[in-house]
């Protein structure tokens, strides 16, 4: 994962922000500024997004099924 802003951290910001989130992680395909993605979260819940988004692409996997 790269640290700084990425293509499109402006909308992650605003996404948090406005949700009074702790972490967001937004995922956009073919996007204006092409597919990419952006992580906001403190050290200790991006230490658990690894294992949240495995389950996630599970699910999805199964949703498909």
């Amino acid at each position: 994962m790269a640290i700084g802003p990425g293509k499109y951290d402006h909308l992650a910001s605003f996404v948090r922000k406005w949700a009074t989130a702790k972490a967001v992680v937004l995922i956009v395909v073919d996007g204006d500024k092409g597919s990419g993605f952006s992580v906001q979260a403190h050290g200790d819940i991006a230490s658990s997004l690894p294992v949240l988004l495995r389950r996630i692409a599970d699910d999805i996997e199964e949703g498909l099924g």
